[in-house]
């Protein structure tokens, strides 16, 4: 479905502009006037990571006059295998200013706003109002749900995009034309059924090849050009190198987008996608322990069996000492249920101590009340107890 241009074109383009974008101005469908309408886009980018770096950088240079950037984060080593908008020497700066310095150091024409801190539902309509399209690079669901909801609200359309190990997905959600987020998934997963990329990883590349996907279905929205991904969701199998696509239609009772909808603001994004589930949340209340308590408790030789919940692949990177691996899979399908000790506390612990509160509800349901988890997982014990062990 072609669609009209987005934004008005900008009166004039400077003479280095014209040299600068001139492999656009001689493709007849972009030209002149669709440069013109680049320079004057305003386009905001939520998320200056996986996902935001490619976007940011070829937004950046694709002429776009304005771009801001949502980035509450700061620079990690462990970004750098994905998120090449930043450098070795930007750890421990914020994303935010990173990614404005390399947006700069591409193209210093572009005007770049920063909103440092958290997308918020208090401050979510004020920045997206100073925007024609959203680009949203965000990895969880409760801020997606919070863009689209938002963009649903500003009739704003959004160029959405998603990546797990070696899959992407990408659409174009604007409910004046076509189906939203929520048409799509009316409702977020289970909390714990679909891990993060921190969880599961990704193929730092797989970035690149959706992040270029969003651009160009942004530039084709701005400019009128093509026809836009709106009502079709592309789907990349990176192993097998294939594309294929999905025709997406607007559900007819859609929560936010509907002729009869139920959210008619924004409401409480955390607790509408339960990013720990209540029954984790119950388990974990008075049944969680710290690392040092658990260090405490191993020096002390108490009759623990401390079982870590992650994969297998994590368990080799990084391990607490007498930790054995039973992942959270092998307790919610019941296997592991039948080898634990009763003689002994049961310990779990994970990550970060989400997937240890989930398997926790799981044992305390089937009898073992006295079992615990560690609050911050195997992060917080490196960080506490044994700070010269790797972290992920």
């Amino acid at each position: 479905m072609s669609l009209p241009p987005l934004v008005e074109p900008a009166a004039e383009l400077t003479v280095d502009e014209v040299r600068r974008y001139s492999r656009h101005l001689i493709i007849p469908d972009v030209g002149m006037d669709g440069q013109k309408r680049l320079k004057n886009a305003k386009v905001l980018c939520v998320g200056a990571g996986g996902l935001g770096s490619p976007a940011l950088m070829y937004l950046a240079a694709a002429g776009v006059g304005t771009l801001g950037i949502v980035e509450f984060d700061e620079v990690d080593e462990s970004n750098l295998q994905r998120q090449i908008i930043h450098s070795q020497a930007d750890i421990g700066r914020s994303k935010a200013e990173s990614a404005r310095d390399s947006v700069l150091g591409i193209n210093p024409y572009v005007n770049v706003v920063l909103h440092e801190g958290r997308l918020e539902a208090d401050n979510v309509m004020e920045i997206f109002s100073q925007y024609d399209l959203i680009v949203d690079g965000t990895d969880n669901f409760a801020t997606r749900y919070l863009v689209n909801d938002a963009c649903v609200l500003l009739n704003k359309p959004y160029v959405w995009g998603s990546i797990y190990r070696f899959d992407g997905q990408a659409s174009v959600f604007w409910s004046e034309h076509g189906p939203c987020y929520r048409c799509l998934y009316p409702e977020p997963p289970p909390p714990g059924m679909v891990p993060s990329c921190a969880e599961g990883g990704v193929l730092g590349v797989l970035c690149a090849s959706i992040g270029s996907i969003q651009v160009t279905e942004a530039i084709k929205v701005l400019t009128g050009t093509g026809e836009p991904l709106v009502g079709r969701l592309m789907i990349y199998d990176a192993l097998e190198m294939s594309y294929r696509q999905v025709k997406v239609r607007k559900d007819p009772d859609c929560a936010v987008c509907g002729p009869n909808p139920t959210v008619t603001e924004l409401i409480d994004y955390e607790a509408f996608c339960g990013v720990v589930s209540e029954e984790a949340q119950e388990a974990a209340a008075g049944s969680t322990i710290t690392p040092k308590q658990l260090k405490e408790w191993i020096d002390d030789g108490e009759k623990i069996d401390i079982i870590d919940v992650r994969e297998p692949n994590e368990y080799e990177i990084v391990s607490i000492p007498g930790a054995r691996l039973i992942p959270k899979n092998e307790f919610l399908m019941g296997n592991a249920l039948q080898d634990l000790p009763q003689d002994k506390k049961i310990v779990l612990h994970c990550k970060t101590g989400v997937r240890s509160a989930e398997v926790l509800a799981v044992l305390k349901s089937a009898g073992f009340a006295d079992a615990v988890h560690v609050g911050g997982g195997v992060i917080g014990w490196v960080n506490q107890i044994e700070p010269e062990k790797p972290v992920y």
